[in-house]
């Protein structure tokens, strides 16, 4: 292994345990709110749940609300998830949760601003709205999110390094229209121009799913000249290497992300010598949201001026056997959030102009 793919590794492995590092740490007292929230519900409003990511996402939620409502300090809070990935579904989910009484709503959205006018009425009638993952762009809401752009830019960094700056890239992209899938694409096109020599020579939309990941790869192959790299969104690594392998292609370097599969099939790869690295946005990270719903409820002042930056996972291949251990069949790797957590890094996100 040379130099540079050591540093990178080393790298990786300080992203990785940033999380830990932010959440045990002793020099700072969580300042928790402890408003009496015990009769408010709130509601996950989720837009999709077609992927491994998802459903991880969705029985992180249960988890942790059925532990708060046993703890009594919420009443109840389900999830709801749209069947179409419409956004005017979701604002007729959202609509609904307003009647029935919601005192706060995680959502989850199917657009950064088709959602806007439904929450700016909830907002209106008192209700605590959190948009999560696929954030929204109405004030009212506050954000809790990742920085995908930098997830992107990432990969580009990566792949020009181990391909000393020039290789035809395949792109995979994820759900089209969701704010997650564009700002990911736009990370990437921020590497690309600082690494010109790498060009991208194909995308087609995974929607963060292996099967469908596979198929559109499938679909694509016979066009594409050699390719050297693939960038992905997550949940698709695994797919798309199963496509470059039914068309007898060489296979490229894959960035993977997190997904069971992909770390299963990564372990094969090692042997080999096959390099590469693993990411994504940890689906606990849902709990962020919830608790930032159940803290604004009990009285604690959170920015809605800025974003609530929650912690990616990344994983190299030292790593790799201990996520996989920790990592469910069928599941994602993935980072836990407590009430604690969160209110440590509410208190460390700075407020507006800092």
């Amino acid at each position: 292994m040379n130099a540079s793919v050591r540093r990178r590794g080393a790298a990786l492995a300080i992203a990785a345990t940033s999380a830990t590092l932010l959440f045990s740490s002793g020099a700072a007292v969580a300042q928790v709110a402890t408003g009496d929230t015990s009769s408010a519900k709130i509601a996950l409003s989720n837009n999709y749940a077609a992927n491994a990511w998802r459903q991880s996402m969705l029985k992180t939620w249960a988890s942790t609300a059925d532990d708060a409502v046993k703890r009594k300090l919420v009443a109840a809070a389900p999830a709801f998830t749209t069947s179409e990935n419409q956004p005017t579904e979701q604002a007729q989910q959202i609509q609904n949760m307003i009647l029935q009484g919601y005192k706060a709503i995680v959502v989850d959205a199917a657009s950064p601003t088709a959602l806007n006018g439904t929450i700016k009425k909830a907002c209106a009638a008192g209700v605590v709205v959190v948009s999560y993952d696929g954030v929204v762009t109405e004030p009212c809401a506050y954000r809790v999110t990742f920085d995908f752009r930098k997830m992107g830019e990432k990969q580009i960094d990566y792949l020009a390094e181990r391909l000393n700056g020039k290789g035809n890239i395949l792109e995979i992209r994820g759900l089209a229209g969701v704010s997650v899938d564009g700002e990911i694409h736009a990370g990437i096109m921020d590497g690309i121009k600082k690494h010109p020599g790498l060009k991208i020579v194909g995308s087609v939309n995974g929607d963060w799913a292996q099967t469908v990941a596979q198929k559109a790869v499938s679909g694509i192959l016979p066009t594409l000249p050699k390719v050297d790299g693939v960038v992905t969104q997550g949940g698709d690594g695994f797919g798309v290497a199963q496509a470059f392998k039914a068309a007898n292609r060489e296979l490229p370097i894959i960035i993977l992300g997190n997904r069971e599969d992909e770390l299963q099939w990564w372990k094969t790869q090692v042997q080999s010598g096959y390099k590469t690295y693993s990411a994504s946005n940890p689906p606990g990270a849902v709990t962020v949201a919830f608790w930032v719903a159940q803290q604004v409820l009990a009285g604690k002042k959170v920015p809605k001026e800025i974003d609530i930056v929650a912690p990616l996972l990344y994983l190299n291949e030292q790593q790799l056997p201990d996520a996989l251990a920790k990592t469910p069949q069928g599941g994602v790797a993935d980072i836990a959030f407590s009430q604690q957590d969160t209110v440590k890094l509410l208190d460390a996100t700075p407020a507006k102009g800092k």
